[in-house]
């Protein structure tokens, strides 16, 4: 099991919150997601079902990206 904190841009309300929140629904493998509106978003995943660059896709398909400080 792995758990890290990003910085996304993209996070600028409550709507965006849960526009990100679906993104991740049912992402095989999460675990864990909790996004807040500064633009942390914490995850926890099973390494054997996905890995963080697997997330990152599913975040940036959703307009979602790792931002520079993250």
């Amino acid at each position: 099991m792995q758990t890290e904190t990003i910085s996304v841009t993209g996070i600028r309300c409550e709507r965006c919150v849960q526009r990100l929140a679906a993104t991740l629904q049912g992402h095989d493998g999460l675990e864990y997601a909790s996004a807040n509106l500064v633009g942390e978003v914490t995850l926890s995943w099973d390494d054997d079902r996905t890995d963080r660059e697997a997330l990152l896709g599913a975040l940036a398909a959703g307009g979602f990206r790792e931002s520079a400080s993250g």
